[in-house]
């Protein structure tokens, strides 16, 4: 739960970061923000359900 949870934010922060280098306004930072945190977390959850199957024995 905690990769998901992780991308999420580093996602939200990485975007906002990268929007107001570029110089844009509350709005851009806004929209790069929930983008990258969208990507991110689903990086994320792809990799937590890597590791959850590669753990479980049957």
């Amino acid at each position: 739960m905690i990769y998901p949870l992780s991308g999420l934010i580093f996602g939200a922060l990485f975007g906002a970061f990268r929007a107001k280098m570029r110089g844009g306004t509350i709005k851009d930072l806004l929209q790069w923000g929930i983008a990258f945190a969208i990507m991110f977390g689903l990086i994320g959850l792809f990799v937590l359900i890597f590791i959850e199957r590669s753990y479980v024995q049957a």
